[in-house]
């Protein structure tokens, strides 16, 4: 029997929207993110080939190696035989300025994103498989970026938000807002921080009319059949899955700590000169615009990241 996928979606509600949903945001900002820094145990006595390589070692066998999320667009997927996806061309990029060939090991999500760092990144899987140089679309937070010091979390690419997707034909003059949920249907993606934003709002007076699908995807599919009203979930999922007769929106989120949030890249501590030329290669992408040309061949507008 084949493990039951866990969508990134909510390894980033177990990751950061729990873990602030008590903060406001501006009570999060006025505390010192490292206040709870608590040391953790290096990686002792690993090999060379289990923890990565250097940038020179990188060059030198002429390739790189990038973990991206298996069957997730518009991030990264496999189409055949050939990766697609925001992510892996922005890998391609990367890979392109190192003067390397890229690589993509497609992962399934794991429960959080501690483990999902700990098996592509800094120590590898408990059983076959190996870490990745570069890890693709990694939330950043402070508070987690301090408690997670085996992993430099660098190259910041782009930001991400929830909003909300709508039939047109359903709301001609105003878009919904989650209130509408009382009394109309809106589809999630199952266990997304979505999922459990809808479920608390209200004291769960919106329980009844929420529709969960394995995936973004299926919840857009079903949106574009007439079996919902809405969809809440990532805008870059929402706006790929649109349509002329599909409209999206970012409203107001009334108690969402989380509703929005920075991704870039995770690289294993011990290799600095790695992260530093990764880093510049995203930053003169962001510059000249090809990573905001790479989303808009998505059809998914780019959010600049705080930089």
């Amino acid at each position: 029997m084949s493990r039951r996928r866990i969508p990134p979606g909510h390894v980033l509600a177990l990751t950061l929207g729990l873990a602030l949903a008590c903060l406001s945001p501006g009570e999060s900002r006025a505390q010192d993110p490292c206040a709870d820094y608590v040391p953790q145990a290096k990686p002792q006595n690993v090999g060379r080939d289990i923890v990565g390589q250097d940038l020179d070692t990188i060059q030198d066998r002429g390739f790189i190696t990038f973990a991206v999320y298996e069957d997730f667009p518009p991030y990264s997927w496999e189409d055949g035989s050939t990766p697609r996806g925001i992510d892996v061309d922005i890998a391609r990029l990367i890979a392109a300025d190192l003067g390397v060939a890229p690589r993509f090991n497609f992962i399934d999500a794991a429960e959080t994103l501690d483990a999902d760092l700990r098996n592509n990144v800094w120590r590898g899987p408990i059983t076959g498989g190996a870490v990745s140089n570069v890890m693709m679309r990694v939330p950043y937070d402070s508070r987690f970026a301090c408690r997670v010091e085996q992993v430099v979390f660098t190259g910041q690419y782009a930001a991400e938000a929830i909003a909300i997707a709508y039939a047109r034909a359903e709301y001609p003059e105003d878009p919904p807002v989650p209130a509408y949920f009382r009394f109309d249907t809106v589809a999630v993606e199952n266990d997304s921080i979505a999922d459990f934003y809808l479920t608390s709002f209200a004291g769960g007076q919106l329980s009844a009319n929420i529709r969960r699908f394995s995936t973004m995807d299926a919840a857009m599919e079903a949106l574009a059949a007439g079996d919902v009203m809405a969809a809440m979930g990532p805008l870059s999922q929402l706006e790929h899955g649109a349509s002329d007769t599909i409209g999206v929106h970012q409203p107001p989120l009334p108690g969402f700590a989380v509703g929005k949030w920075q991704l870039g890249v995770g690289i294993h501590f011990a290799y600095r000169p790695l992260a530093y030329s990764v880093d510049d290669a995203i930053w003169a992408a962001l510059a000249d615009g090809r990573i905001a040309d790479i989303h808009a061949s998505y059809g998914v507008t780019h959010q600049a990241p705080e930089r």
